[in-house]
């Protein structure tokens, strides 16, 4: 065996290759996105791995291999997992033939997502069983013992991850692949077909596994107590747990459960007998303390128990200061930064296909219905070209809504969203404007890859998974086929081309798209011009240049100054300039 130091995600990669995985299949979302992108590695080992235009897709996908006798696994991160809980809620009572795990990346303080939310939730609604890992080590050791549950319990399993967790490095033991014989095929209707007739013998079973799971979760390794304090007893899952034992150390005793869902029962009632002061320690949603209220306990945690007012909030990450300070009353001490850290407000990247784009947007005062991706960065000043903005998909769909109920706004409304968003589920959100003979203006932003989530390939750049050639989306042909006639590509560099373009397609009565169509500045490959320079003589000061909020441009001595090592040549702003300053 040999040691490595890999991040969460790469652990839980290396555990899907040593259990013997045959098919992973994921939509890329932060921050599991590196789960299925690191499969990529192992091509050629007999795991195939693969890129689905959506989360839905990708458990689908999982659940046929499943059920063909493969292991099989899917990742996403939580408003993923929305997207894809059709197919969990019905795969819970079919089972599983191969083993079958999903793994869900929750965002704990949304450092990269438009909601917080505690998958947990799902887990519970579902009556699957999910696993929390703490720590590098056990994202490998408890993935590959989900494989295992799955298959002697006939489950589907969750894996339950959070932002530090994915990211944060820790040290794994690599073992060797080891595949199970496929287990045979046996057409099956009574397991496989969820028709109301064999469901309702299937919803049986699911209530008598969760009573077999509630055993296991009984003396399961997973579950583990660690007796110090009989003064302060702390239960507490994954991150939190790491959190609570540098903040407590051995000034309290830890029940840290691995399994999350379903919890024990005695094991909990056991453990909160041997303390005098009970506190449940966990990120987002009370899910655990509400199972002690159950059990006729009165923890101290996030809600009110009669006697004490509620210590944590179920907002945010936690942090080791938090929880110390609020069970012992005391602050951790930290080393002060003497001088201020400048602030670096998040922006479109230097040369992003997508600046010209909104430049004229925000000049011509439309109302921007926009979508998931790295477009929403213009929504802040100084692009300020975005209205509204909900979930991936939705920036068609709004926009149709609105202008419906807003007719007079018809004529200065757009929906827009990106080329991977579009495949993901913008598709049928156009086919809705198209169908119902919708008069809304649609913005296809494509940049030729997934950007926000850090560049992977979908069914619209021709790349798999492995940058091997693949068919490719025609968008322009796709959008015709659904009966929309007036559909334009255009540069997005071309701010008047733009700005013409958009006023002729606004005074238009029928639905209609215009594809922006540039790859990403950061893709691999992509060749960028000569940076380009600002005649401080010329320069007037006028900061009109400031208005794409280009990082590569700064003011000095009341000059625009170009930083040269981010300037890609893309000629937005001398496009602005009055005074040709720009070269």
């Amino acid at each position: 065996m040999k040691k490595e130091l890999l991040l969460g995600n790469h652990a839980i990669t290396r555990a899907l290759y040593e259990a013997g995985v045959e098919v992973v299949s994921s939509y890329p979302g932060t921050p599991s996105s590196e789960i299925t992108m690191n499969c990529a590695a192992y091509k050629g080992t007999g795991m195939y791995a693969e890129w689905a235009p959506n989360e839905k897709v990708g458990m689908e996908v999982a659940i046929g291999a499943s059920i063909a006798g493969a292991r099989a696994f899917s990742g996403m991160k939580h408003v993923g997992l929305n997207v894809a809980s059709d197919p969990l809620y019905t795969a819970s009572y079919s089972g599983v033939n191969g083993g079958l795990v999903f793994a869900v990346a929750d965002d704990s303080g949304m450092h990269s997502s438009q909601n917080e939310q505690d998958s947990r939730n799902h887990a519970i609604g579902a009556k699957v069983p999910m696993l929390e890992p703490a720590d590098t080590g056990e994202c490998l050791e408890y993935t590959k013992l989900a494989f295992d549950m799955s298959e002697e319990f006939d489950t589907p399993v969750l894996i339950h991850l959070t932002t530090r967790i994915c990211h944060s490095q820790g040290i794994i033991e690599k073992s060797e692949r080891v595949v199970k014989n496929k287990e045979p095929y046996k057409k099956n209707l009574h397991k496989y077909v969820m028709m109301p007739l064999f469901a309702r013998a299937k919803r049986v079973m699911v209530e008598e596994r969760t009573n077999k799971l509630i055993e296991y979760a009984e003396t399961s390794p997973l579950n583990k107590i660690e007796m110090n304090s009989d003064e302060i007893g702390i239960i507490t899952s994954g991150v939190a747990y790491q959190y609570a034992k540098e903040a407590l150390g051995d000034k309290a005793s830890y029940l840290k459960l691995g399994i999350v869902n379903p919890l024990p029962v005695n094991l909990i009632l056991g453990f909160a007998a041997k303390v005098k002061k009970l506190y449940v320690v966990e990120e987002l949603d009370p899910v655990i303390e509400t199972h002690c209220r159950s059990l006729g306990l009165n923890p101290i945690g996030k809600m009110p128990n009669g006697r004490e007012a509620p210590i944590f909030s179920n907002i945010g990450e936690y942090s080791q200061n938090i929880i110390r300070e609020a069970i012992l009353g005391e602050k951790i001490s930290f080393k002060e930064f003497p001088e201020a850290i400048p602030v670096r407000p998040p922006v479109l990247c230097a040369g992003c296909s997508h600046r010209g784009v909104f430049t004229v947007l925000n000049k011509l005062g439309v109302v921007v219905s926009g979508d998931i991706g790295c477009y929403t960065l213009a929504a802040t000043p100084p692009l300020s070209a975005m209205d509204m903005q909900i979930c991936m998909g939705a920036g068609i769909s709004m926009a149709h809504g609105f202008v419906k109920a807003r007719p007079d706004y018809a004529d200065r409304t757009v929906g827009l969203m990106g080329d991977s968003t579009f495949v993901h589920n913008g598709i049928t959100s156009l086919i809705d404007i198209a169908y119902n003979r919708s008069n809304t203006l649609t913005l296809l932003l494509d940049n030729r890859t997934t950007g926000m989530t850090g560049g992977q390939n979908h069914p619209g750049n021709g790349l798999d998974i492995y940058d091997d050639p693949a068919p490719e989306v025609d968008f322009e042909a796709l959008i015709k086929s659904i009966g929309i006639s007036k559909v334009k590509t255009l540069s997005p560099d071309n701010l008047s081309e733009i700005e013409s373009v958009l006023k002729e397609y606004l005074t238009l009565t029928e639905p209609a798209v215009i594809i922006f169509s540039k790859p990403c500045a950061l893709t691999k490959g992509v060749k960028h011009n000569p940076a380009l320079t600002c005649d401080a003589n010329k320069c007037t000061g006028c900061k009109i240049c400031m208005k794409v909020g280009c990082p590569a441009l700064t003011m000095k001595d009341k000059k625009a100054v170009v930083n040269k090592t981010l300037c890609v040549g893309c000629k937005i702003c001398s496009q602005l300039c009055k005074f040709d300053a720009f070269n």
